[in-house]
């Protein structure tokens, strides 16, 4: 082989490291070619070399599905760990740091993986368009609403956005949608009725409408957002493109903190960090990066029906750790949404490729 050991030993660890964060793996011999390709370039980089395009091949590690999923219980714990922070900061101004810490993170792992920055006008629209939905108005309406909802109740209805994520895809993106997945669509749907309607409904619930109108501005926002994030998941690094916006959303976030809110107000306890952290960390930069990988793999549609998984994690934490109630009609909410889910997510045998998704290497 080319090169000395050191050289290939460097070679094999890049790869390796990369491998990891990617939740890709390459076949053996794909190993020993890489390795030999970076140590002949380093001794003659002048040289135009080229690996065979075999060797590129690579098997997905683990099911889009499952990461969808992964980060729905992700997801599903952000209400609660809201909750929990907002006695000690105002809400903009957590909602501010939570966007600016988690899209430092990913930016920061973007450079260690020379990711570029986007170059095309049309990609820093799109990044700019999901950094306005995602963060600015899906985090104001996030933070405000737990203020009025408790965090099961405020789960189970942003979990009604993959029915506008769905409709957005299928007049932007042109997605299509089966006839089970439809079915299971209608199914989450009623699931979120059924755990959600008592509480609506039930004497005082009135008082819960404003919040319920923060969930739907946030829930908007974040149907927004996935449209511009499968527009940019071919052309762009995940963890460059979601840090991107991330900053970019928490502009307007931060503007109206600094106007409305006293920032140094902040109460460091250690609940309130461990609610931050959790929140940017796992809860958003981990998150929304495996989002954008599975968005390679799936369509919005099919992607966003995992969203349904959502309040049967919600409506868990809130009974387990926030008293709320749990009856039949939560139950049977839970059964309908779980069924809907495996409707609206299982592969058709023949199922028509979006434009947006990459090709097969």
């Amino acid at each position: 082989a080319a090169g000395d050991k050191a050289n290939r030993a460097t070679a094999l660890i890049q790869i390796g490291f990369i491998d990891v964060i990617l939740f890709f793996r390459l076949p053996p011999k794909g190993y020993r070619a890489v390795a030999t390709y970076y140590a002949a370039r380093a001794q003659h980089p002048q040289d135009q070399m080229q690996l065979p395009a075999q060797f590129f091949k690579r098997q997905t590690m683990f099911d889009p599905r499952l990461l969808a999923a992964i980060v729905m219980v992700l997801w599903a714990s952000c209400y609660p760990l809201i909750t929990l922070g907002l006695d000690d900061a105002p809400h903009l101004t957590f909602a501010a740091l939570r966007a600016i810490i988690a899209g430092t993170v990913l930016i920061t792992v973007a450079g260690l993986k020379h990711a570029p920055l986007p170059r095309t006008p049309a990609a820093w629209g799109w990044i700019i368009l999901a950094g306005l939905g995602m963060t600015t108005f899906g985090y104001f309406g996030m933070f405000h609403a737990a203020d009025f909802l408790s965090p099961g109740l405020a789960t189970v209805i942003e979990s009604l956005q993959p029915l506008l994520a769905s409709l957005l895809a299928i007049v932007f993106l042109r997605e299509r949608l089966g006839p089970a997945a439809w079915f299971g669509l209608v199914l989450g749907i009623i699931g979120v009725v059924l755990i959600a309607g008592p509480r609506i409904f039930a004497p005082g619930g009135a008082s819960t409408a404003l919040g319920i109108g923060f969930v739907v501005l946030a829930t908007s926002g974040v149907a927004i957002g996935n449209i511009a994030i499968k527009m940019l998941s071919v052309e762009v690094d995940a963890a460059m493109a979601m840090g991107l916006q991330l900053l970019v959303g928490a502009l307007p976030i931060t503007f109206l903190a600094l106007v409305t809110e006293t920032p140094s107000a902040i109460n460091w306890s250690p609940v309130f960090i461990i609610s931050l952290l959790g929140l940017a960390l796992p809860g958003t930069a981990l998150a929304y990066w495996l989002w954008q990988t599975t968005l390679k793999s799936l369509d919005v549609s099919k992607a966003a029906a995992f969203s349904f998984l959502v309040p049967i994690i919600g409506v868990s934490l809130g009974a387990g750790f926030f008293g709320e109630p749990l009856t039949a009609s939560v139950i049977s909410g839970v059964i309908f949404a779980a069924i809907g889910v495996y409707l609206a997510s299982r592969p058709r045998k023949s199922r028509s490729r979006s434009a947006l998704t990459p090709p097969a290497s």
